[in-house]
């Protein structure tokens, strides 16, 4: 089983910018399709950003503009960039396949916090 390891999570002021960081070391890593999906407290998780394997990406309306999701096949990596960050971006990170939260493939990994506050 696959268990992904996030990173680069941490508090930020409103405005403010974090680079996420996912590793994972599955067979075939570039042939995947990955995302970025979020859990904030009291609330369900949800798909943030979606890769492909040829680098097409999807973006979840909340975060269209501000957030850019990126893949580096030779270190079996997945990063978020996050721009512009708000308050309502608070919540645990994680990476995992394919873009619904109930169906990953992979373990799900321990997650980054991302906290955005003044």
């Amino acid at each position: 089983q696959v268990q992904p390891v996030e990173s680069g999570g941490g508090l930020v002021q409103p405005g403010g910018s974090l680079r996420l960081s996912c590793v994972a070391s599955p067979t075939s890593f570039s042939l995947w399709t990955l995302s970025w999906y979020r859990q904030a407290p009291g609330k369900e998780r949800e798909r943030v950003a979606t890769i492909v394997s040829s680098g097409n990406t999807n973006y979840a309306n909340f975060v269209k503009g501000r957030f850019t999701i990126t893949r580096d096949n030779a270190k079996n990596t997945l990063y978020l960039e996050m721009n512009s960050l708000k308050p309502e971006d608070t919540a645990v990170y994680y990476c995992n396949t394919g873009v619904s939260p109930t169906s990953p493939v992979f373990n799900w990994g321990q997650g980054t916090q991302v906290t955005v506050s003044s």
